[in-house]
Parts: structure tokens; C-alpha cells; sequence
């Protein structure tokens, strides 16, 4: 991780020429030293890792310019930074709460759109099934969607704040569970930083173990997707044959760790154990996956009926993609594609033939899907890879050491949502600053500018087929 510390204008200055030159803006936080100033951190993904970029505010200071109005993509990360700190972004367009609640006045039903017959449907935050609490603002004349407002607070824990104090093997437990649906990647980012700090390598048999563990997490979370897009089709077979799939998933994650989500396993130095279940058994309890999930898919891509639900529905330009620095999915769907495991790759990737994500430029609700299709067929062909790289390494440990005493370092891992990024800084053996990112955080700020064109009953398809975790974007 490289850092830097100029001055806040000319923080932003160097930003915003690094994007244009081709870096992707990764992420944007506050801290806080005890008795100390506000220093903002940005983070810059390149060919080779990622940057840090600082810059201090005078003592004392209650605003700085906003980097927003330069680079729409911190519009949600300086929000954060001010309900965080208090202090003012000035320039920022809309500086309302977003992961904590603020005063009551700043509970009124927001209108951005004017007109004859316009009202606002407010949509959550509880709703029927299993549905994370987020409130959507739709406003609409009737059926059309020109402006779509979001509400995350109701799921902020402040898990952020929550590393302080504890020790990396602890901290690891949280990480794990920072977002639920990507708790191997959270818990990969978090053991990555923390061994860079102690510049500790773990054995290549722990790098095979978690590009397993990570893969199995891809396939399941995209399943997941589709059991939720064939849900709101009204395909009640292909709802359950896919549920069906992804259980057989996360059942075969089980026999290999004994939980569920592959918690427990990643560790800092690599992982708590060589899985359960012997290598061979692994490839072909994944090839009889793989054989029945790539047939249910066929089906369902056949389904003209359901085709026509996604085509053209929430669709993201290219060029927004890319000057948002859309991660995972969503950015691969509109052309855009920072996948870190072959740009930034890590533990057993490095090994690994990761083939590139193919070409698509529609960035509708289809062509995430598409993705999605695509890259659980690659998570299997790893995940066969890896099984046959581990049967070599029988000898191998599954841990080394890893203590770091002080410092700080930036680690990344790629998620089923795309990128997870963790700022970690350890002080006498314990965590004394940790900022994670999530994917979802990210990309989800991309949902208020995709309804163009599209109705109320496109709704759940453009939420589902974004795939993304609000316990994940509110930390």
C-alpha cells in the first residue's frame, strides 16, 4: 500500500488526475486520532494494488471542500464521513443522513420530482419474506420511476467502530459477519491487510483452502440471484430447483468447515484447517454441481417469457460503469470489468488460471445475470483447480504465525459483489483503526439512476439482479 499526504485541495487535485489517467476510485474515509484532526483517506485501485492517498484538516476545522461535485462516485462516502465526524462537505449536492438517522426533520418524504399527479410510495422498510430493512422512496406519477431515493440507516450496527480494541484473531470474527453474505471475502480482505502489517505469507495449501471457500461463496450468492429473479417472474419451478442448488452449496461449504458460510476458516496466516472432506471428494461433489446447476441454467436463459422480464430493465451505461468504477457484476455487465482476483490476485490465484470476464456492454437486468451464469461456471473450473492443486500439497500447514505489532496496510479481496476493501491499523498488537468497504456499499448508490424508462413492476428484477447486501453498505 502506497501512501501519501498532501493537502485536501491538492489531495483531490492528484484523485481526480489518477482517475482520468486510468486508476479507479476505490473508496473515501475519515479518522479521527484522539485530540487529533479529521484526516481524510482515499483509495485509488491500480494494476498492482491499491494507494492511499491523505490529507489532514486544519485543527479545529467544521468543513473542507467536497470532493463530490470533482468525482460523483463519493457522493454516498462523504455522506458517511459527516454523519461519522459532523464535519461539512461544502459543495456536497445532497448532504443527507444515510447511515445514521439524524433529527426528525430530516424524516420528511424528500421531492425531487414535481408535476401533476406526482407522489412518493414509500417502499420498506419492512417488508413481506426475508428482506433486509431499506427504505425505498419511489417517486412516481403512477407507473413510470423518475426518481428513486434510499434509506439504509435502519441496518447501520456500527461494526466499524466496533475493531477498535481487539486483537486480529478476534477482529477476524467480526469481519466475518460485517456482511453475511460475503463473509469468507470480508474475513479475506480483513487476514490480508492484517498480513501485509506482520508480513506474513501463509502456506500455498491455506491459499488453495480459501479460493474454495471463495468460490463456493460466489456460486451460492449468485444463485441466490436467481432464485430471487425467477421468484419475481412467477417461475415457481425454477425458484425451487435454484434454492434446491443453492442449499446442496452451502450444505458442501458445511462438510468442509462445519459451518454454513465458511466462518471459522480464513484466519490471519492463513486457515484454521485443511478442509473435511479429502480433495478428490471436493472436485466431484462440485463436478455433479456444476453438471445440474449449468442444466437448470439452460433452462431457465430459454424461458423466453422470463428473458423479456430482464431485457432492457434497469440498464447502466458503460460510460456510467466506468466513471463510477462499478465493481463486480453490476460493472462487468456495462463493460467495465476490475475483477482483483486476476489485476490484484491473491493467495492461490496467483496459481490459478483466472479466465477474464467477457465482453458485455447492455447493463441491464439481464446482462448481470449473464455474469453471474458466467462466473459460476469459472468459480467451478477454480474451485477444480484448486481441489487438484491441494491433493499435491498434503504436507503442507494450514497456518504460520501471524502477529503484527504495529502499522498499517490496505488489503482487498473479491467478493461475489465485487471488491472488498479493508483499512486496517494495528497499534501494540491490537486493531486501533479499521475501515472496511464493502462492494455493495459502492454499487449501490448506482440503483438511484438506473430506472429510467422502466415501471413500479420492475422493481424487484433491478433489486435483484444488483445482488447486493444492505447490512453491507450500512457499517
Amino acid at each position: 500500500m502506497t501512501m501519501t499526504q498532501p493537502g485536501v485541495t491538492a489531495l483531490w487535485d492528484e484523485l481526480c488526475s489518477r482517475v482520468k489517467a486510468g486508476d479507479r476510485f476505490a473508496g473515501l474515509s475519515g479518522s479521527q486520532p484522539e485530540g487529533g484532526p479529521l484526516v481524510l483517506s482515499a483509495h485509488l485501485a491500480t494494476a498492482g494494488g491499491i494507494d492511499t492517498l491523505e490529507a489532514p484538516l486544519p485543527p479545529g476545522a467544521a468543513s473542507y471542500p467536497a470532493l463530490t461535485p470533482r468525482l460523483g462516485a463519493a457522493f454516498w462516502y462523504e455522506r458517511v464521513i459527516h454523519d461519522r465526524f459532523g464535519v461539512v462537505p461544502d459543495g456536497h449536492p445532497r448532504l443527507a443522513p444515510l447511515i445514521r438517522p439524524g433529527p426528525p426533520e430530516d424524516h420528511a418524504l424528500p421531492r425531487h420530482v414535481t408535476g401533476y399527479g406526482v407522489f412518493t410510495i414509500p417502499h420498506g422498510p419492512v417488508r413481506s419474506g426475508v428482506m433486509e430493512s431499506i427504505e425505498y422512496l419511489v417517486e412516481t406519477p403512477g407507473e413510470a420511476i423518475p426518481h428513486l431515493n434510499m434509506r439504509v440507516f435502519y441496518k447501520h450496527r456500527g461494526v466499524a467502530d466496533r475493531f477498535a480494541g481487539m486483537t486480529p484473531a478476534d477482529a477476524v470474527l467480526l469481519a466475518e459477519r460485517a456482511e453475511g453474505i460475503a463473509s469468507v471475502a470480508h474475513a479475506l480482505a480483513f487476514c490480508h491487510a492484517v498480513e501485509q502489517i506482520a508480513g506474513c505469507q501463509p502456506p500455498p495449501a491455506a491459499g488453495l483452502v480459501r479460493v474454495l471457500h471463495a468460490e463456493l461463496e460466489r456460486i451460492a450468492n449468485h444463485l441466490d440471484v436467481a432464485v430471487r429473479l425467477a421468484d419475481a417472474a412467477g417461475l415457481a419451478v425454477a425458484t425451487a430447483r435454484f434454492a434446491l442448488h443453492k442449499e446442496r452449496v452451502q450444505r458442501l461449504v458445511s462438510a468442509l468447515c462445519g459451518s454454513r458460510f465458511g466462518r471459522g476458516v480464513v484466519v490471519p496466516g492463513g486457515v484454521a484447517a485443511l478442509p473435511l472432506l479429502p480433495p478428490a471428494q471436493i472436485r466431484a461433489e462440485a463436478g455433479k454441481l456444476r453438471q445440474a446447476i449449468s442444466a437448470d441454467a439452460g433452462a431457465l436463459m430459454g424461458t423466453s417469457s422470463f428473458l423479456d422480464r430482464l431485457r432492457g430493465t434497469g440498464p447502466l451505461t458503460p460510460a456510467r460503469a466506468r466513471q463510477h468504477g462499478a465493481l463486480g457484476p453490476v460493472g462487468k455487465a456495462a463493460g467495465y470489468a476490475d475483477d482483483a482476483r486476476l489485476v490484484r490476485p491473491y493467495d492461490g490465484y496467483w496459481s490459478l488460471a483466472v479466465p477474464p470476464a467477457a465482453a458485455h456492454s447492455a447493463g441491464d437486468a439481464l446482462a448481470r445475470l449473464r455474469v453471474r451464469w458466467e462466473e459460476v461456471d469459472q468459480a467451478f473450473g477454480l474451485i477444480r483447480q484448486a481441489a487438484e492443486d491441494l491433493a499435491e500439497r498434503a504436507g503442507d500447514r494450514a497456518r504460520l504465525p501471524c502477529e503484527p505489532v504495529r502499522g498499517r496496510a490496505a488489503g482487498w479481496a473479491e467478493a461475489p459483489q465485487g471488491e472488498v476493501l479493508y483499512d486496517v491499523e494495528v497499534a501494540d498488537g491490537r486493531i486501533a483503526r479499521c475501515q472496511p468497504r464493502s462492494a455493495s456499499f459502492h454499487n449501490l448508490v448506482l440503483m438511484h439512476e438506473v430506472f429510467t424508462g422502466d415501471i413500479l413492476t420492475d422493481f424487484p428484477f433491478i433489486e435483484a439482479s444488483f445482488g447486493l447486501s444492505v447490512a453491507g453498505v450500512s457499517l
